[in-house]
């Protein structure tokens, strides 16, 4: 006999929406478009992200892309195989963020050894720098204490970034239901079930705040330094901090990769906030290797003005259940986001069209 309907698993239950509503395709950009956010390395993996360039460059040239920004360049002889892979044997559609090496801080010195790192990276190529989450939540020092992001012995790297001009693209913290108990009110429940080990809620985690605060310390203290915070400023639910950093540090910029899901449920409020800093927001999709469909949704979002459809094609959504709307931005904006607000940000995609300026 059939499970009774009163008894129905929310995983079982996928309703289908009756309403009639538009939905527009968006297949030409208002501007080429530069993806910032990206990964197409092997990073823990050992294998590369993309498998054959080549197919990506048409995916590239059927999108509507100009240019992706791998973040997966790691450092020497790694930075240098993404650099042949992608930046030199495809000039201008690729450039390539180093990083460094974070299992370095078991013994003293490590901050010194990063900034040379940076400064060795950009030598070879690096067009800026990739800094990750497991800042503050994992990585631990020569103590056996949490390092975050504004630890006094990461001067030199900064001084590294002020020096070379490179931007540092940094992904601190993650989602703020992450950081919340695990329990009947998580709104990201489903997703964290499949993800436990991105639930960074309990006594071995630092508070969300302690992450958002060391973050904002930086980019005050380093106005030379030019910053992305990635994910829409790690920070995408709350857009009233979001637009307070953008408005007090002219040094910073945001990208919006991975979270349409949540800005497409204000979509007031996300467009208030690119309106106001209309030369800081910047086009990332953090999907690896990216389809031309995830180009066209991004579109869709940035230009349309459809109303509650859906952010991904799975089922259930890999954030949470429930839809989007878009934004409408007039041509203008939608090709500041798209790509014009990147090429004046990031000095290698401003090569040949005049300095990148802050």
């Amino acid at each position: 006999m059939p499970e009774p309907l009163a008894d129905l698993r929310l995983r079982d239950f996928t309703p289908v929406s009756m309403m009639t509503a538009t939905a527009t395709v968006v297949t030409e950009p208002a501007a080429p478009i530069v993806d910032v956010h990206n990964h197409l390395g092997r990073r823990l993996t050992g294998v590369w992200r993309v498998p054959d360039p080549a197919a990506l460059i048409e995916t590239m040239d059927e999108a509507g892309v100009a240019t992706i920004v791998n973040l997966d360049g790691e450092w020497t002889d790694e930075l240098e195989a993404n650099l042949d892979r992608y930046d030199r044997k495809y000039p201008g559609r690729f450039v390539t963020f180093a990083r460094v090496d974070w299992s370095d801080t078991s013994s003293p010195g490590w901050g010194d050894r990063m900034g040379a790192s940076l400064t060795d990276s950009v030598r070879r190529g690096a067009a800026g720098l990739k800094l990750w989450k497991d800042i503050g939540l994992r990585i631990r020092d020569e103590h056996n204490d949490l390092v975050f992001l504004d630890d006094p012995r990461l001067e030199p790297l900064w001084a590294a970034l002020a020096d070379t001009g490179v931007p540092a693209l940094i992904h601190t913290a993650d989602p703020v239901a992450f950081f919340q108990p695990l329990d009947h009110r998580n709104e990201r429940l489903e997703e964290l079930l499949r993800h436990p080990d991105w639930h960074f809620h309990g006594p071995e985690f630092p508070p969300l705040e302690r992450l958002m605060d060391a973050f904002e310390a930086v980019v005050a203290a380093h106005p030379q330094v030019r910053f992305i915070g990635a994910h829409v400023g790690c920070l995408a639910e709350n857009l009233d901090w979001v637009e307070g950093m953008l408005d007090r540090y002219p040094n910073y910029r945001v990208d919006l990769a991975a979270r349409i899901a949540e800005l497409g449920r204000q979509p007031r409020r996300t467009r208030a906030l690119i309106e106001r800093h209309p030369d800081r927001v910047l086009l990332g999709t953090d999907c690896a290797p990216p389809e031309v469909a995830d180009y066209r949704m991004y579109l869709r979002f940035l230009a349309s003005t459809d109303e509650a459809f859906a952010y991904s094609s799975e089922e259930p959504p890999p954030t949470g259940r429930w839809t989007i709307s878009g934004l409408g931005l007039p041509d203008d904006l939608a090709a500041r986001v798209e790509g014009d607000n990147a090429r004046a940000f990031i000095p290698a995609l401003a090569a040949g069209s005049g300095d990148a300026g802050l």
